[in-house]
């Protein structure tokens, strides 16, 4: 890469990782913004899922909008975007307005993200890929990790409102070195919106996560819970079918039938699944099962947040290296061994047996994401790139804001349907989200039967 590419790479990736950081920075005020605004684990979810969704939303828009755009208007005015979110999140003076500025943060997140993505791929050699997306590693693996940590620290002296306050100079000093540096780099085609595609991705992961965040709250078997989900699911078969005969569709569903492609793209989805409930279900166990504060919450998070850091420019050179299959096999091994290592937690357990489970747990899982990610990318043709990246961020976001809605769910059920003291339920709930975890990364392994070398793709 040249030098302003390696430092347009570093500004949007610094801009980026404060996106991908808002995701998770809320989780750990969960418990306190829960007490404040009276509201329920269901409610209190969608601050990270009402977020994630959106970005959802936002990231396969991404796509069309850099064929039209020019990279350097893109990110500037999504950046933009992105601090009136936040600023507007800082001074809600209700829930409801919470959410909405939550919501602008993800307009503006959703596509910067994948700036970063397509930036790298487009630019790096193929021997450098795993190096260049271990460094992207920092803003979409560190970052929501670190979420939690942070989060704690800041609750631990000030209120809530400086979980957005923190970011507001960081995005604007990021905003100044983009209009300072960043190249336009305008790759402009004749392309037309689709905005069917848009209304039925919206409306069907609206739907479908509305469904599963009410599970645990009513009636399981109640239209809000089964009808929704499946609205939402038949709007979202619609979507794929109207995709697939457009001209020009709103996600490129071109990229899938290329197996490596579509087994890493599976992967990852289950991965995030596990990752982003974890970061709802651990500051629940720390804070309303074992009575601890928020800051000793982050704590917790802390040594696994610090292993990703370091690791993830590692895992991306590993992945270079060896190849994709062995980093897997043994990060997910790694995975299980941390995730067994939680589900025998009690209310009585050491709270530091709690973080070294979290920092194994993290440790495999690092070992995994930048490969996985590197992978998928690696596997389909230059051309197809930005849809790639797009498809591929946009299921990474549904399935972590679907994980977790299913996760707290399965919490709610169990805690509902255990007969005993309300503390004894919410553990036993944890528990059960921990073991669902234990299934999906073992269901990892036994797909890795399926990943190849870069030489033996389809």
């Amino acid at each position: 890469m040249s030098k302003e590419t390696k430092l347009s790479l570093w500004i949007v990736t610094i801009g980026s990782f404060f996106g991908v950081l808002s995701s998770t920075l809320m989780s750990t005020a969960l418990p306190s913004i829960m007490t404040t605004f009276g509201i329920t684990a269901s409610s209190g979810q969608w601050l990270t899922n009402g977020y994630i969704m959106v970005n959802a939303i936002m990231i396969p828009t991404s796509a069309f909008l850099m064929k039209r755009f020019s990279f350097r208007k893109l990110y500037l005015i999504f950046s933009i975007i992105f601090l009136l979110g936040t600023i507007f999140g800082a001074f809600a003076q209700q829930y409801v307005l919470l959410i909405i500025g939550r919501m602008i943060q993800a307009i503006g997140a959703g596509v910067m993200m994948p700036l970063v993505n397509v930036l790298a791929m487009s630019e790096a050699s193929k021997k450098s890929r795993g190096a260049i997306m271990g460094i992207i590693g920092l803003a979409f693996n560190f970052a929501p990790v670190l979420g939690p940590t942070l989060s704690g620290f800041i609750l631990s002296q000030f209120s809530w409102r400086f979980l957005f306050i923190f970011v507001i100079p960081f995005t604007a000093i990021n905003i100044i070195l983009a209009i300072m540096y960043l190249p336009g780099l305008s790759k402009k085609q004749d392309v037309t919106f689709n905005t069917l595609g848009l209304i039925l991705s919206s409306f069907g992961l609206l739907f479908l996560l509305f469904g599963l965040s009410n599970i645990g709250t009513t009636n399981s078997l109640s239209f809000r819970v089964v009808g929704s989900i499946i609205i939402g699911l038949i709007i979202l078969t619609v979507f794929v079918l109207t995709q697939a005969k457009a001209h020009s569709p709103f996600i490129n569903l071109k990229v899938f039938g290329r197996r490596q492609y579509d087994v890493a793209t599976v992967i990852n989805m289950l991965l995030m699944i596990t990752m982003y409930g974890n970061t709802i279900i651990i500051p629940l166990l720390v804070q309303n099962v074992m009575h601890y504060s928020a800051l000793v919450s982050g704590l917790v998070i802390l040594p696994g947040a610090t292993s990703t850091a370091i690791l993830s420019p590692i895992s991306g050179r590993l992945y270079d290296r060896f190849g994709i299959k062995r980093l897997v096999v043994i990060g997910l091994s790694i995975d299980v061994i941390g995730t067994t290592m939680q589900s025998f937690v009690t209310k009585d357990t050491s709270i530091l047996m709690v973080t070294l489970g979290q920092f194994v747990r993290q440790l495999g899982l690092v070992l995994v994401l930048i490969p996985i990610q590197t992978h998928a990318l690696s596997s389909v043709p230059n051309m197809m790139i930005s849809d790639a990246v797009a498809m591929f961020n946009t299921l990474r976001q549904v399935a972590a804001s679907v994980g977790t809605a299913i996760l707290v769910g399965i919490i709610s059920v169990t805690e509902n349907l255990t007969p005993a003291h309300q503390l004894v339920g919410e553990l036993s709930g944890i528990k059960v989200g921990f073991v669902v975890s234990i299934g999906m990364i073992l269901l990892c392994l036994v797909m890795t039967i399926w990943l190849k070398t870069e030489d033996e793709f389809d």
